[in-house]
């Protein structure tokens, strides 16, 4: 990681984060998300929530909020990896919803 690298992580306060689970493995890696990566990343300082969501090609996405800056999630047993996590922090500008009808 450079130093730019972390100075960006720093100012963040979204974590993108997105793995693809070994062939077959997709419920045991969101069984471990859910058990113990989600807890692990909602007891950080300033955790505001986060949405786990899945793909039809293994593939399996956590979105977190912080007011503060980003954690990471730890890293999951490699025997439910196809390749390891790439993580990505950004910083929250802005909320868009429909109007209210």
């Amino acid at each position: 990681m450079t130093d730019a690298d972390t100075r960006a992580e720093a100012r963040a306060d979204t974590l993108m984060w997105e793995v693809r689970a070994a062939p077959g493995r997709l419920a045991d890696l969101i069984a471990w998300v859910r058990q113990t990566g989600l807890p692990d990343l909602l007891g950080r300082p300033g955790c505001a929530g986060a949405d786990l969501f899945d793909a039809s090609d293994e593939r399996v996405v956590v979105i977190a909020r912080f007011g503060g800056p980003a954690a990471r999630l730890p890293d999951p047993p490699a025997e439910l990896l196809r390749r390891p996590a790439h993580a990505w922090f950004f910083r929250h500008v802005s909320t868009h919803r429909p109007p209210a009808a």
